[in-house]
């Protein structure tokens, strides 16, 4: 059972990725929800402070599930960095609105408080590639140290192109109900073994 808030944010989100936060009214946000406008002033105090805290609270979600898999001593580190990939891309796929709205913010660069949000998280998942690299290198499951940049940008672009185009594709290739689920599948494959090359994995094993 969500929260009030959390139920707000939800359909806030769906309505900020099908019309922009300029095109989304709260008297429309409140309408999709069902709750009475004066609820976004009580939980949010403005349509902007409602549209921050959507960005406040993914960023954190895959953050904090990131670190949680860092301090997990049962994983070896291309487990951790495999699983910490897959979790990516599963949120991409069952997150498109949010991915989407952030797309979309990462152009404009128009509010600051989310600007500082994007970069932090991005800071902080490239801390976590880093320690995960170092420490396999340090036990010999790694050989090569790529640039942590391009990984980076490798991951997330693979992934976000995926996510963008995946309508091309699935039209071009007349794909059937099936096939967003193999997509990502193969997506995830497909980004590990791009990995496996850039840090040397196969090398080692």
């Amino acid at each position: 059972m969500i929260s009030k808030e959390e139920h707000i944010l939800l359909h806030a989100e769906k309505l900020f990725a099908e019309k922009g936060f300029e095109g989304s009214s709260t008297r429309e946000i409140s309408k999709k929800a069902k709750v009475n406008v004066s609820m976004i002033s009580y939980y949010f105090g403005s349509k902007e402070k409602l549209f921050v805290k959507i960005f406040e609270v993914r960023m954190n979600e895959s953050l904090t599930f990131s670190k949680d898999i860092l301090a997990n001593d049962n994983l070896n580190e291309w487990e951790k960095l495999v699983t910490v990939i897959n979790r990516y891309a599963d949120r991409v796929k069952t997150l498109k609105t949010f991915y989407r709205i952030l797309q979309r913010e990462q152009l404009s660069n128009k509010n600051p408080h989310i600007a500082e949000f994007l970069k932090e998280s991005k800071k902080g998942f490239l801390a976590i590639y880093s320690e995960l690299i170092e420490k396999g290198l340090e036990k010999k499951i790694f050989t090569k140290r790529p640039r942590i940049e391009f990984l980076h940008s490798t991951v997330s672009g693979t992934i976000f192109t995926a996510l963008n185009t995946l309508p091309v594709y699935k039209e071009f290739f007349e794909g059937d109900e099936n096939y967003e689920n193999q997509y990502f599948d193969e997506i995830k494959i497909h980004v590990q073994n791009i990995l496996k090359h850039l840090l040397g994995y196969e090398e080692n094993i």
